[in-house]
C-alpha cells in the first residue's frame, strides 16, 4: 500500500477511519515477506492507539491475518489473544508466536473459553492438552457451569461467537486458575531459565552443592530454575546426572562450572578421568535450547499434575459433602419415624 492510500484513508470520515487505517496497517504489513524490526515497531505504533476505537469485527480481521504471520508486533499479539474469545480464536489456534507458556498463561487468565480453542491447535505441546482435559474434567463436575457457544467447536475459518461465563461455578474456576498462576506457580513455569537477575546462581549452586546437605543444594537449584522444591529433589534424587547435566546447561553455566557441582553431588560418577571426559562432552554436545525445552516439559507437567491434583481434591470434597448430607438425610427419616412411631 502507497502512501497515496494512507492519504485517501486520512481524509475519510472521522467514524470510519480508525478502522480503516487499522485494517490496512495489517494488511500491508502482512504482504511484507520479512518484515524488518523497523516495520514491526511501526505496525505496533500505528496499531495499538487505535485498538480501543476500532470494532469487534476489525480487530477479528487483524488476528485472523496475523495468525499465519511468523513475525509480528508482541505487544499487538498479546492485546489480541488477550481480547474477547471470537477476536482470540484464529491467534490462539495458529500463530506460532504463543509459546508454551503463553498458552498457559492464557488459559489461567480467560479460563476455559480460551483452553477450548487452544486445544485445537495441530502442534499442541501433549502437556497442554492434558492440562485442558483436566480442566474440562473438574469443569464437568460443577453444576450450571456455563459452556463455550457451539460456534466455538466449528472450524477456525468461522467464527467463533463469543459467550460470557457467569454464576458462581463459572467464577470459581476462573479464581482457581488465577490462583494457580500467582506467586510461586507463575515462578514455577516461567521460560526463563537464562542465568537469572542475580549473577551469583552458580556462586549459591556451588556453595550449597559444596555443603553435602542435598536440601540446601536442591532449594538454591530451585530458585535458578524457577521451579518448586519437590522438581528440584527429582533432578537430584536420581541414579544418574542426565537431568542435573539439562539442568545446569539450560542455566548456561560453563563446563568447568557444570562440572564443580556435578561432581559435589554425584562424587560416584566421576571415579576416573575417562567419566570427567564423558561429562565434559556430553555437555558440550547438548544445546542450550534444547536444555531449555527439557526444563519447559518439567515445569509443564508440574502444572498438568497440579491441576489433576486440585481437581481430584475438588471431587473429593464434594463426594464428603454428598456423603454427609445424605447421612443427615438418612438420619432425619429414622427420627421422624421414630416419633411417629
Amino acid at each position: 500500500m502507497s502512501e497515496a492510500d494512507f492519504r485517501d484513508i486520512a481524509v475519510k470520515s472521522d467514524a470510519s477511519k480508525a478502522e480503516r487505517l487499522f485494517r490496512a496497517s495489517v494488511s500491508a504489513f502482512c504482504s511484507l515477506t520479512r518484515p524488518s524490526r523497523r516495520e514491526v515497531a511501526q505496525l505496533e505504533d500505528l496499531t495499538l492507539p487505535l485498538f480501543d476505537q476500532v470494532p469487534a469485527d476489525a480487530r477479528r480481521y487483524v488476528a485472523a491475518a496475523l495468525s499465519e504471520c511468523a513475525i509480528a508486533p508482541s505487544r499487538l499479539i498479546a492485546k489480541l489473544t488477550d481480547d474477547r474469545i471470537d477476536v482470540a480464536a484464529p491467534l490462539l489456534m495458529r500463530s506460532s508466536l504463543l509459546s508454551d507458556v503463553d498458552l498457559i498463561a492464557l488459559i489461567g487468565k480467560h479460563g476455559i473459553a480460551h483452553a477450548r480453542v487452544i486445544a485445537r491447535r495441530p502442534t499442541l505441546n501433549p502437556t497442554i492438552a492434558q492440562l485442558i482435559r483436566a480442566l474440562e474434567a473438574s469443569i464437568s463436575a460443577m453444576p450450571k457451569i456455563v459452556r463455550v457457544s457451539e460456534a466455538a467447536q466449528k472450524p477456525a475459518e468461522q467464527e467463533i461467537a463469543p459467550q460470557p461465563e457467569r454464576g458462581q461455578a463459572a467464577e470459581a474456576v476462573r479464581s482457581r486458575l488465577r490462583e494457580m498462576m500467582r506467586s510461586d506457580l507463575r515462578s514455577a513455569y516461567s521460560l526463563e531459565t537464562h542465568v537469572p537477575a542475580d549473577r551469583s546462581v552458580f556462586g549459591k549452586l556451588r556453595d550449597t552443592a559444596l555443603t553435602g546437605n542435598d536440601t540446601f543444594f536442591q532449594t538454591a537449584l530451585a530458585d535458578a530454575l524457577g521451579m518448586n522444591l519437590p522438581a528440584a529433589r527429582a533432578i537430584t534424587e536420581t541414579s544418574s546426572y542426565s537431568s542435573l547435566l539439562a539442568a545446569l546447561r539450560a542455566l548456561d553455566l560453563g563446563e568447568e562450572q557444570a562440572f564443580m557441582i556435578a561432581a559435589a553431588i554425584f562424587p560416584a560418577q566421576f571415579a576416573h578421568p575417562e567419566a570427567i571426559r564423558m561429562f565434559v562432552e556430553r555437555y558440550r554436545a547438548l544445546d542450550y535450547e534444547t536444555a531449555r525445552e527439557r526444563v519447559r516439559g518439567w515445569k509443564l507437567e508440574i502444572v498438568a499434575n497440579w491441576l489433576q491434583w486440585s481437581s481430584a481434591a475438588g471431587r473429593g470434597r464434594r463426594a464428603a459433602r454428598s456423603g454427609a448430607a445424605d447421612n443427615a438425610g438418612a438420619g432425619t427419616e429414622k427420627t421422624g419415624r421414630f416419633r411417629a412411631s
